[in-house]
């Protein structure tokens, strides 16, 4: 084909996305050179902008979680069996596979996360340009690169498993466009090892991509979507990761442990965990300095850049909106190239990925963890082919035009934290922070690597930046989340082997009013733990930690203050 007849072919698909999605082929990018070629650049480019964020931190409480599991995994240690988790294995394991390979350190961490963050922006670009224009999809791709991942730009199981659902979705839709049992077998694949990296997640993509694909199969006037050897291909590639799982949990005496940890979250985790939909997280402190500090022109301006957290949680609404008008027109016309299958596959995705939000926690951390999915409704109404009526898609063109704009600059915000000019030493790496942290200068100088100590209550990223330990299988505790047995079980191996240093955070009660407002009151006050830390052990030392909290340096009272 020559070079021409390339052009002319672009610009015959370009011209049909344009039209309204009622009855046209879907553009394909992957058939043409030009497209693949964009597809790379996004992901060369977007690894390159995160690459600029892998040595920020503001130590995060979260990101020590997985991180300190590696970390034992590392040590010969077995998940669930000789410590706690309530998470699927996958980020556990991965981090620790990369650690053995890479050096043991958070900057491998971070840097996996950049691969991460990169690798969604090629998929968030091909899943939006089948049905909009290139400025468009390049245009929500570069949303997702300089929002999402900068704004949480942790460790945490959370990124992992999204980008395993970008994968998923991709596959499903390729299975859509091709019927081939390959596209059928990585779906189930990739779902499997969703879920096999957080469970919520993979079990309502599961429900969500199957519900789309049984949609498509019932309405479809053409040939099976789902014939036989499709099905037996999804059900094989759901099937191999989670029997490698179990074979190995088995192998090492902790399948039972396994199986009550995954479980335990269903009868555990809401209630402490629960907030109102779109839930902001913010202290008191923050709330202040947003919306009462400041000229009434720097309020205005720290609103706007804020606002994105408030409104980004709606986005994935639309998608339910747009499966019901995608349903009603392929019933009218389920012709073989109709963009219907792909509205009606991606928004019951998403529909399914949003109840995953919504039964676990619905702040909107977790809304901006989903964003290189959920961004494809802001796409959707860019490009203006959702609504017939001119009014209604002017309008859409505008709002969502509106909101790329307040994207952009709580974009253009995060890159000040590139600036950071404190630099904080650890025992894994040198990371850069807005703030000095002197609880990890007190640890290195006073606590040997390898030593246990207690970080009490919630800070567990203090083990692994400091090569220390916890006194037993816990590496933080959450009022209201762990059960009583599990308080008495740390209490039992504090007390049986205790520890010589704890930092301790005498405010947690406020902190948790501001991250878990659901935290019944009573296990704030009946704190069994803490109780027996300020019985045993003397203050020292006031410490600020990076994220402006202060803890107290505490040893045995039979020793004396380093």
């Amino acid at each position: 084909m020559s070079v021409g007849s390339l052009e002319m072919t672009a610009r015959d698909h370009t011209k049909v996305i344009e039209r309204d999605f009622r009855d046209e082929n879907l553009f394909i990018p992957e058939q043409l050179r030009s497209e693949r070629w964009i597809a790379l650049a996004t992901l060369l480019i977007s690894f390159l902008y995160l690459w600029l964020f892998r040595r920020y931190t503001w130590i995060d409480p979260d990101e020590g979680i997985i991180l300190q599991g590696a970390q034992r995994i590392l040590d010969g240690q077995v998940l669930y069996r000789d410590f706690f988790s309530f998470f699927t294995p996958g980020s556990y394991y991965l981090l620790a596979i990369c650690f053995r390979v890479f050096g043991d350190s958070i900057i491998v961490a971070h840097t996996l996360l950049a691969i991460f963050g990169a690798a969604c922006s090629p998929l968030t670009y091909l899943l939006a340009r089948r049905v909009c224009s290139r400025s468009t999809s390049l245009l929500v791709t570069g949303l997702v690169l300089v929002t999402a991942f900068p704004m949480r730009f942790v460790s945490v199981h959370n990124w992992d498993s999204t980008f395993l659902a970008c994968v998923a979705l991709y596959g499903s839709l390729r299975l859509v466009e091709t019927r081939n049992a390959w596209w059928g077998f990585a779906t189930g694949s990739f779902v499997c090892l969703t879920g096999l990296f957080e469970q919520s997640k993979g079990a309502c993509l599961l429900l969500g991509i199957g519900a789309g694909l049984a949609i498509i199969a019932v309405l479809d006037r053409g040939p099976k979507i789902l014939p036989k050897r499709n099905c037996i291909a999804a059900a094989l590639g759901l099937a191999w990761p989670l029997i490698i799982t179990i074979v190995y949990f088995a192998s090492e005496g902790a399948l039972s442990a396994m199986a009550s940890s995954w479980l335990w979250p269903l009868e555990n985790y809401t209630t402490a965990n629960h907030v109102p939909y779109a839930y902001g997280n913010l202290t008191e402190k923050a709330t202040r300095m947003i919306f009462a500090e400041g000229s009434l022109w720097e309020r205005i301006i720290k609103v706007l850049v804020f606002s994105p957290t408030i409104w980004l949680p709606f986005l994935p609404w639309i998608a339910i909106a747009v499966l019901t008008v995608a349903l009603f027109r392929f019933r009218r016309s389920p012709d073989e190239g109709s963009p219907a299958r792909y509205y009606i596959l991606l928004s019951a995705a998403i529909a399914g990925l949003l109840l995953s939000v919504i039964v676990v926690r619905a702040d909107y951390e977790h809304f901006v963890y989903l964003q290189p999915i959920f961004l494809l409704t802001l796409a959707w109404l860019l490009q203006g082919t959702l609504f017939r009526n001119k009014i209604f898609r002017h309008a859409g063109i505008i709002v969502a035009s509106a909101l790329s704009m307040l994207l952009l600059l709580m974009g253009a915000s995060l890159l000040f934290r590139v600036k950071a000019d404190q630099v904080i030493h650890t025992r894994r790496g040198n990371l850069t922070s807005r703030s000095k942290d002197e609880l990890i200068e007190f640890v290195q100088a006073n606590v040997a690597q390898g030593e246990r100590i207690l970080v009490y209550p919630y800070q567990s990223s203090y083990y692994y930046l400091t090569g220390t330990y916890s006194p037993g299988r816990y590496e933080y505790y959450q009022p209201g989340l762990h059960t009583q047995e599990q308080v008495q079980e740390m209490l039992k191996e504090l007390s049986q082997n205790p520890v010589r240093i704890v930092l301790y955070d005498p405010a947690f009660a406020e902190h948790a009013r501001a991250s878990w407002p659901n935290t019944p009151a009573s296990a704030l006050i009946n704190a069994p733990i803490a109780s027996y830390i300020l019985q045993e052990y003397r203050p020292c030392r006031t410490l600020r930690s990076a994220i402006d909290w202060e803890f107290q340096a505490m040893v045995r009272k039979d020793l004396t203050c380093p």
